[in-house]
Order: structure tokens, then sequence, then C-alpha cells
């Protein structure tokens, strides 16, 4: 079965994004592909490469890069909800005047036609948060 996937609330919000990696490996492990998972509303907090919980706290960042390294999988930010959170991929922060690139590894900016291309290539498609 190929699943897609939504992450809607940051990592320090809820457990939703949590329970979505979770997911993803049981799902890996039982042979399921896994379209795309795309990062929406305060989901994007996934991404930030800067992030730097306590070393006792959940690694939620490395363990989406990880994940995406070890699978292939495509991390995909929503490219508005990223800039209104301050965001930005390279091309972005040059255009936008800015220095630096904070997305981390795995992880790329897209915008929802990213999303309705792997809803509609996924047999079903979950949102979590």
């Amino acid at each position: 079965m190929k699943f897609t996937i939504q992450v809607n609330a940051s990592p320090y919000q809820s457990n939703a994004g949590l329970t979505a990696y979770q997911f993803i490996r049981a799902a890996l492990a039982e042979q399921h592909e896994i379209v795309r998972v795309f990062f929406y509303h305060e989901g994007v907090y996934h991404a930030f490469q800067y992030a730097t919980p306590p070393d006792d706290e959940i690694q939620h960042v490395k363990r989406w890069s990880e994940l995406a390294c070890d699978y292939a999988i495509d991390l995909v930010v929503c490219i508005s909800a990223a800039q209104r959170r301050g965001l930005l991929c390279s091309d972005e922060a040059a255009r936008q005047g800015k220095q630096d690139n904070d997305v981390a590894a795995g992880f790329r900016i897209a915008g929802l036609g990213q999303l309705v291309e792997a809803i509609s290539l996924a047999d079903r498609f979950i949102v979590f948060g």
C-alpha cells in the first residue's frame, strides 16, 4: 500500500509528529511505500536545522533527516507555512535578503501542488495533528 502523510503540529506542541514518524517506520517494516511526507502549518518546525533540544529529549529533526536518508523518503515543507514562520531555504533567503538556509538535511521546500500530486499517487492519505 502507498501512503502520503501530512504533519500539521509542531514537535513540541503535540505528539502528532512522533506518531507520524512511528507510523511510517511501522509501515516501512511491513513493506509499504511512503509516497511523500508533507509538513504543513506548525508541522514545518520539524524541518528547522538549527533546532537544538536538550540532549535528554527526542531529536525530532535528526530523526526525520535520518529517515529521509535511510529510506529515500521525500520530506516536503509547505513554502507558505515555512515563510510565515521564518524557515527559508537558501534560494528564498537570498531573494529576501537573508543570509541563511534554515532547512534541515533531507527536507525540501515546495508548494501545495506537491501535496496534491502525492495524494493522487497514494492509496491512503493520513493527516497527523
